[in-house]
């Protein structure tokens, strides 16, 4: 296999396990958002564009913001931090975003901001804090054998670091990206809104082409930690 062909193989992996992440997540974020006519702002919505295709289908006012969002009238490439829209919205989603925003505060503060009085924040967020040792060769045990996904590249980073995978992956985490864990991220919302939902859920499974309910099996037999939070909440009064 070509270098050109094999790139083309792993980004076509990537794309095809962030369709089964969307696709799976959808229905909770629809059940949860306001009744139609509606506004819904998705910050991080990333290359395919995230959820506003489907928020669109189902009729909502829909804008995605996303430094690699798609080219298009319903995106905006650019920082959510650095976007401006002073309308508000009625509802706005976060998908596994909020742990790579740079001023974590400033980000919670601007979605707030742009939520009408009765608006609704959608997160489904990676607590990346719970992926031990346990959890990550439980994933490394069912990848598949082709394509180059984030636990291919932590497999084997890993395995040339030479350092206890506590080590390597909070460096990785911590040192080298700067991630925000869900405990931070957590607070953060807390300080602008009051919750509404928070549960945890699977994470792994669209990568590792596995179902759902094999992941959950995992983490109900204390097997592996469970790696996402859904959440729900509203602007606190002013």
């Amino acid at each position: 296999m070509t270098h050109e062909h094999s790139h083309s193989h792993d980004t076509e992996a990537r794309e095809a396990a962030d369709r089964r992440w969307l696709a799976a997540t959808w229905p909770f974020v629809r059940a949860n958002l306001p009744s139609l006519p509606a506004r819904v702002l998705e910050i991080g919505c990333g290359p395919l564009g995230g959820f506003v295709p489907e928020l669109e289908r189902a009729g909502y006012d829909a804008v995605g913001v996303d430094p690699e969002a798609p080219s298009g009238p319903s995106f905006r490439r650019t920082a959510f931090e650095e976007y401006d829209d002073p309308r508000p919205v009625d509802a706005a989603v976060a998908c596994t975003s909020l742990h790579h925003v740079f001023d974590l505060a400033l980000a919670v503060d601007k979605l707030a901001a742009s939520l009408a009085p009765t608006g609704r924040l959608v997160v489904v967020e990676w607590v990346h804090g719970r992926l031990d040792e346990a959890t990550a060769r439980w994933c490394f045990d069912r990848l598949p054998f082709e394509g180059d996904t984030y636990l291919q590249h932590h497999r084997d980073a890993w395995a040339s670091s030479g350092l206890t995978w506590d080590d390597y992956f909070r460096r990785w985490a911590q040192e080298e990206h700067g991630l925000h864990p869900w405990t931070e991220v957590e607070r953060a919302l807390d300080s602008r809104f009051v919750t509404e939902h928070s549960e945890e859920v699977p994470y792994y499974f669209p990568t590792l082409g596995i179902t759902e309910d094999e992941e959950v099996a995992a983490v109900r037999s204390g097997r592996i930690q469970p790696g996402a939070v859904r959440y729900v909440g509203r602007p606190r009064a002013a």
